[in-house]
């Protein structure tokens, strides 16, 4: 479902191009080369999906002069130059042009390979911010990329439109899975800085040391700028929120009480501290707190999202059965029950999980949803919420998702699905009425 990353690969020597291409092939990257900048041009553009590892000396168009094009073209490329010795110089002046890093000659093929991993899955997250900001850029569109009817969704798709138009910083708390990422993105593609940088730190897994600089610098030379001078202006997302130190806590306070008000720049803390039973309150220190918290969205859990599971559950299955090449499995009364029913420990992330595997344990006539779901814990008895609900919420919950999945297939034409569920016209035109589906949206 996520974009092919490329490779291009520039570089005026045959063998070069040749080897670093068959290197990072057995890697497993998809390469292109190139045997001149001008020739990489044509082809390399504003939302390349991938990333270039070109060589600095080039006879006509050199390295610089390609790398200086691109960066006008897209900023965010990731660009790594290859320098020959003694040319590091060079290669520290094309650090502060834009490019990504740089590898000396003769180098390491697994260092390459490890630039290439980090400068893809960079280039990566670009792209999807960028989609993301194309995608958000209404109330509309908002609305199809979080998906889900219940009253839970409802509030939350008001939530961003009104918190994303605001100034102040925004914490954004819930159950890992739950999407608290995408409604960051929102926020950002919603609000008036929706055209400025969007800058995302994960402040789980890294060293004091490392994190403080990554942050709030000393740039070393021929570096990136510190996050919080990168962000500048935009959007500050600050990941895994309870994970920060206590030091650069007081560092973060002090950067954001210098700001002033309306700060230039939004901080979105992302927290999941509710895996522990325990709140980001409980992590930060109260100044900070109570700075990050000026408004607060609390992502609700999947278990607690009645007939979304089923919406999320078929539309996920549709993804994965056409990217499959086969057909999407027929989901039972029993089954829907067993989905609505389940936990969801791992929300929805488990339940695109779930989802794909339903669909190639139908791809080979094995299987049911029922096995997958007791196989996703460590219990082997069937799991299910405490939360009991009446029947008759089941039973509608099925009934909506049977006449949606029969309207998909039938690609609107309600007499095919009138003649499939054997339903009078007037008792399917009421049936869709009271579930909130229109046949504009199959056809």
């Amino acid at each position: 479902m996520a974009q092919a990353m490329k490779i291009a690969i520039v570089d005026d020597e045959q063998d070069m191009r040749q080897s670093i291409s068959q290197w990072l092939a057995l890697s497993g990257f998809d390469t292109e080369t190139y045997p001149s900048a001008e020739e990489a041009l044509k082809s390399v553009g504003t939302d390349y999906p991938g990333v270039v590892i070109s060589d600095i000396r080039m006879p006509g168009m050199d390295g610089m002069q390609l790398l200086k094009k691109l960066m006008s073209v897209d900023s965010a490329l990731p660009v790594i130059m290859i320098t020959g010795h003694g040319d590091v110089p060079m290669a520290v002046e094309a650090m502060r042009v834009g490019a990504y890093d740089f590898l000396e000659k003769p180098f390491n093929p697994d260092r390459m390979t490890d630039l290439a991993k980090k400068a893809t899955q960079s280039r990566r997250m670009t792209l999807d911010s960028r989609i993301l900001r194309r995608e958000l850029g209404d109330g509309t569109t908002i609305m199809k990329k979080l998906v889900g009817a219940s009253p839970l969704m409802e509030r939350l798709r008001e939530d961003i439109l009104d918190i994303g138009q605001a100034d102040g910083h925004v914490l954004i708390d819930g159950e890992t899975g739950t999407g608290k990422t995408l409604v960051a993105h929102a926020l950002h593609a919603v609000g008036a800085k929706a055209g400025r940088r969007f800058v995302t730190v994960r402040c789980a897994g890294q060293d004091e040391e490392t994190l403080s600089r990554k942050l709030f610098g000393p740039m070393e030379e021929g570096g990136r700028l510190p996050h919080v001078e990168e962000a500048r202006g935009g959007t500050l997302v600050l990941e895994d929120i309870e994970a920060m130190p206590d030091s650069l806590q007081a560092k973060l306070l002090g950067w954001i009480n210098d700001q002033g008000t309306p700060p230039e720049t939004r901080v979105v803390a992302v927290s999941n501290m509710q895996e522990a039973g325990k709140t980001c309150e409980d992590a930060l220190r109260p100044d900070l707190f109570y700075r990050l918290a000026t408004m607060t969205i609390t992502l609700p859990p999947l278990r607690q999202r009645g007939e979304d599971i089923l919406m999320l559950f078929t539309r996920f299955a549709d993804q994965f059965a056409e990217e499959y090449g086969c057909a999407a499995p027929s989901v039972t009364a029993q089954e829907a029950a067993q989905l609505l029913q389940a936990p969801w420990p791992g929300n929805i992330r488990q339940l695109i999980n779930i989802a794909e595997r339903a669909v190639l344990q139908s791809r080979r006539g094995t299987g049911t949803i029922a096995s997958l779901l007791m196989n996703d814990h460590d219990d082997v008895q069937p799991v299910v919420t405490t939360e009991g609900k009446p029947l008759k919420e089941y039973v509608e919950a099925f009934e909506r998702m049977l006449i949606d999945n029969t309207m998909r297939r039938h690609k609107g034409s309600i007499v095919g699905v009138m003649e499939e569920l054997s339903l009078p016209r007037r008792t399917l035109n009421e049936k869709m009425a009271k579930y909130g589906l229109q046949r504009s949206d199959y056809l």
